[in-house]
């Protein structure tokens, strides 16, 4: 079998065959990950620490690389000599230097594209503040969902957009908006810095790339509340779940101020999974769940009521909001996911169940078919 010759050769082979991923380890061949499933590479195993090194250390920016020793793993992102650029991590394991990559296209999707439904574009129009959360677990999409948010902002007003994040994924080009894009460790040293900063920059829109402690949170709350229409992250499974999320990195004597704050700025929370489509052109389809904070939302999050959010989903789909039996059905009926695929996925089976034979369920949130 041939040698792995260069990295940039890797990167190439990634965006031909459409991979999402591609990881490196020591005494394996290069893995990437298609549709969703990992496959071997027919090239020679990776020999030693130091053929992977020799690989990937001269991708890092030189500021970073020391950090690989102090803290046993680096994140970066490189723009290959392809169209598309990719997240990179660099870390020890066992005594080994391991590398993950995370192809992300240069081409920002759309949401028809994304195939999202309707109410996450018509909800990123219409709010010029506020906050916006896109929920998730790793690799469910949440990346692409945003970056379609931001660029509709950016085609739609004019405007200041900043972002932050770690590492930069997606390159905008200025359209209607101008936007300044700081990428963790090399433009600015972390988020909480960042966050501080941003409210001298002018922004009109922030768009904070994780939302994953306190500071940031906060600083995320508070930008929404003074009149920014602030974009972020949250990793969590479902949307109700958010809020207690949120919640959670905040000691008890300051959790009533964060619902009162989140009940006066929080828009909605957008919460997806990908699963495998039927089609393999289309590789992959999101299912979502949306929570709308309307009046009722912005009642029950200000009493800690968060467990009566799930059946406020399932009684409001009028108003866009949606639970994941409601979306995996649409998949289902309208041939992107096959049934046992949606049944593998589906948080509350039996209520997917039932809402595929038409029955309408207080879990399901639909009316049944005639």
């Amino acid at each position: 079998m041939p040698k792995i010759e260069s990295m940039d050769k890797l990167l190439l082979v990634m965006e031909k065959y459409g991979a999402s991923d591609l990881h490196l380890k020591v005494g394996y061949p290069p893995y990437f990950r298609v549709a969703g499933s990992l496959r071997k590479a027919d090239v020679d195993p990776v020999a030693s620490n130091d053929e992977i090194e020799a690989l990937v250390m001269p991708l890092a920016p030189e500021g970073r690389r020391p950090m690989l020793d102090d803290t046993g793993g680096i994140d970066f992102s490189y723009k290959g000599q392809g169209e598309d650029r990719f997240r990179v991590n660099i870390f020890r394991a066992i005594g080994e230097t391991h590398a993950a990559f995370r192809r992300v296209q240069s081409h920002i999707p759309s949401f028809e594209e994304l195939h999202l439904p309707p109410v996450y574009e018509q909800t990123v129009a219409r709010r010029h503040e506020g906050l916006i959360l896109v929920s998730g677990v790793t690799g469910s999409g949440k990346s692409s969902t945003l970056a379609a948010m931001v660029n509709l902002v950016n085609d739609t007003r004019g405007c200041h957009i900043v972002t932050v994040e770690d590492p930069i994924e997606y390159s905008f080009k200025a359209n209607k908006a101008i936007i300044s894009q700081r990428e963790i460790g090399i433009d600015v040293p972390d988020f909480p810095t960042a966050l501080r900063q941003v409210v001298r920059q002018d922004p009109d829109v922030i768009f904070i790339g994780e939302m994953r402690d306190s500071p940031t949170m906060l600083a995320g709350i508070q930008a929404a509340e003074t009149g920014h229409l602030v974009f972020g992250t949250i990793h969590c499974a479902d949307a109700p779940q958010a809020l207690s999320r949120i919640l959670e990195f905040f000691p008890k004597n300051e959790q009533e101020f964060i619902r009162s704050s989140l009940a006066n700025s929080l828009v909605g929370v957008f919460a997806q999974r990908l699963l495998p489509a039927l089609d393999e052109q289309i590789s992959r389809v999101p299912a979502t769940e949306i929570l709308l904070v309307n009046p009722t939302a912005r009642e029950k999050i200000r009493r800690g009521e968060e467990d009566d959010l799930a059946d406020l989903i399932a009684a409001c789909t009028e108003e866009g909001m949606r639970n994941f039996t409601v979306s995996l059905t649409e998949l289902v009926n309208e041939e992107f996911v096959s049934r046992d695929i949606a049944m593998q996925f589906a948080p509350n089976a039996d209520a997917l169940a039932s809402a595929l034979r038409g029955i309408q369920t207080r879990a399901s949130g639909l009316v049944g078919r005639r």
